[in-house]
C-alpha cells in the first residue's frame, strides 16, 4: 500500500496545488483517465470545505489529505481538525444556518461525484474519504 501525504496551511489558493498532486496520483494508480476530472472536483471539494472550517473557527493547524493506492482502488482521505457539533446543539444563527447549508451543499456535491464516500465528524476534527476502483497495470508487449 502507498500514501502520499499532503500537509497545507488553510488557505484557499493551496486547494489547486492538492486538486493538481491528487490527479496525478490517481492517475499513476491506475484510476480512469476518465473519471480523473471527479477527482479533482471531488479533492477541490473536500478540500475548500476544510479550509473554510479551518478559518471559521480559526484555526492555524494544516488541512491534510492523504493519497492511498491499494490493490485494487484508490482513496483520497481529506481531513480537518475543526470541532464538529451535532445539528441543534448551538442556539441557530443566521450565519451559522447559511454556514450548516452550505456544508451540506459540499457534501452533496462530492457524493455525487464519487459512488464511496465516507463522512465522519467529531470533537476533534473532520475526515472525508473517498474511494475510486483502480485497473490493474498493463504493461507493454516485449
Amino acid at each position: 500500500m502507498a500514501t502520499v501525504e499532503l500537509r497545507f496551511s488553510a488557505l484557499p489558493e493551496h486547494v489547486r496545488t492538492a486538486r493538481l498532486v491528487a490527479a496525478a496520483v490517481a492517475r499513476r494508480a491506475g484510476v480512469d483517465e476518465a473519471v480523473l476530472d471527479e477527482v479533482r472536483l471531488a479533492v477541490g471539494e473536500a478540500c475548500t470545505r476544510a479550509v473554510g472550517l479551518h478559518q471559521h473557527v480559526g484555526i492555524t493547524a494544516p488541512v491534510t489529505v492523504s493519497l492511498i493506492e491499494e490493490e485494487k482502488q484508490f482513496s483520497i482521505e481529506v481531513g480537518d481538525e475543526a470541532p464538529h457539533t451535532a445539528p441543534g446543539t448551538k442556539p441557530p444563527g443566521a450565519a451559522d444556518e447559511l454556514e450548516a447549508e452550505e456544508d451540506e451543499m459540499g457534501l452533496a456535491v462530492i457524493s455525487g461525484l464519487v459512488d464511496d464516500v465516507e463522512v465522519r465528524a467529531g470533537e476533534d476534527g473532520g475526515l472525508i474519504r473517498m474511494t475510486w476502483p483502480t485497473a490493474p497495470a498493463v504493461l507493454p508487449p516485449l
